[in-house]
């Protein structure tokens, strides 16, 4: 057989890319600002040779970092670091350049605005995290050069800070906006993939399967045992491929309705709420464990022909699961003598995982009637007031 190619991921174009191509034109534009100033000043200045150093390594920067910052590779975090870090010593070097009268006459530096795309560099690159702290910098380091305050820097601290938080959450947006595409695109791809197997299988797998189950059943004796296995193996290959591919949403919540519908066989019958039942990852894999664990000792302890029921609520305070079978239920102690000899499956795998999100688990059982757990789970979002939809108890 031939190996079966998987999807390609899908390629999803940087949302920021724009603020990267704006931020770069933006730095060509004030750097030939500064340009402008330089030799408008140039006679004036206490080192004029000075300034020209600071100039070049400015046209050198400027031309280095756009090349850098053309593709999503070059955007790294420790390239924008070292990039405010430049910035920032060659805005500073003006303390050596400058005369004392052209200081106080609030003349223009030699970066001048170019001192500001550091700001939009790191608004960009860290959102308005980045450009508040960026802005902040940036202004404490124009207060330290000039030694005084004025309306000329107030309004700089006000551009500064301003500029860098509109542009940091104009980032932020598009960084989100770029994930929720990713993951629907993902989906997607997963989605149609599924489908495709599902129709393949259903061409091959499934089909024989089915052939097996009728004339195993048509035979009778130990054909029917094998017409059994394949039906249950029937049953559990089609709840598979018919479940969605499970994404964890930009909230860290997953749904546990649709994990739990794997867990469907001949044998096991699962029953959820009609819409999803979204919780934190952890909360969610927890729980899938411990169903998982209790089906387990349905498979062991309940006999070939038991059937297993698993019900899933949830509530407006609670997320509730049961566990049931129709086995010949647990001796009373047995759970306590199992756990002395160290066979602590029930007691840590189920009971002290329950115990350890904060809930309760009750176990009903008696020899001859079955055995049931129910677990008791606080919702996680009853303590912010949240009613979320889903089976009624």
């Amino acid at each position: 057989m031939g190996r079966t190619q998987s999807p390609s991921q899908p390629q999803v174009a940087d949302g920021r890319s724009p603020l990267w191509r704006g931020h770069n034109v933006f730095r060509v534009v004030t750097f030939l600002y500064a340009c402008y100033g330089v030799i408008g000043q140039y006679g004036d200045y206490q080192r004029p040779w000075l300034a020209l150093v600071v100039i070049s390594l400015m046209a050198v920067w400027t031309v280095f970092t756009i090349w850098r910052y053309r593709t999503r590779r070059g955007r790294t975090n420790r390239m924008v670091l070292l990039d405010c870090i430049v910035v920032t010593v060659l805005f500073l070097s003006s303390e050596f350049i400058l005369t004392e009268a052209q200081m106080l006459s609030a003349k223009p530096s030699v970066a001048t605005v170019w001192h500001s795309t550091m700001v939009t560099v790191a608004a960009a690159q860290w959102g308005m995290f980045g450009g508040l702290a960026s802005g902040i910098i940036a202004t404490a380091c124009n207060y330290l050069i000039r030694g005084y305050s004025a309306a000329d820097t107030s309004l700089d601290t006000l551009l500064l800070i301003g500029s860098g938080l509109v542009l940091g959450l104009a980032s932020d947006t598009a960084r989100k906006s770029t994930e929720r595409l990713a993951r629907a695109l993902r989906a997607e791809a997963a989605t149609a993939e599924r489908e495709r197997l599902a129709r393949d299988i259903h061409d091959s797998v499934l089909q024989v399967l089915a052939r097996v189950r009728r004339r195993g059943a048509e035979l009778g004796g130990e054909a029917s045992e094998l017409a059994k296995l394949a039906g249950e193996q029937e049953i559990a290959l089609r709840a598979l491929v018919t479940t969605s591919p499970q994404e964890t949403t930009e909230d860290g919540e997953t749904d546990l309705a649709a994990q739990l519908q794997v867990l469907r066989t001949g044998r096991i019958h699962v029953s959820i709420p009609g819409n999803p039942v979204r919780l934190p990852e952890p909360l969610s894999t927890d729980l899938f464990a411990v169903v998982r664990e209790a089906l387990a000792n349905v498979e062991k302890h309940a006999g070939e022909d038991a059937q297993g029921w698993v019900l899933l609520e949830e509530l407006p305070d609670a997320i509730v699961l049961s566990v049931r079978d129709d086995g010949p239920g647990i001796a009373e102690g047995r759970l306590e003598q199992a756990a002395a000899e160290g066979r602590l499956g029930v007691a840590k795998s189920i009971r002290g995982r329950v115990e350890s999100l904060g809930g309760t688990i009750t176990l009903e059982t008696a020899l001859g009637e079955g055995t049931e757990w129910e677990v008791w789970v606080p919702h996680p979002g009853a303590a912010q007031g949240k009613r979320r939809r889903g089976g009624k108890r």
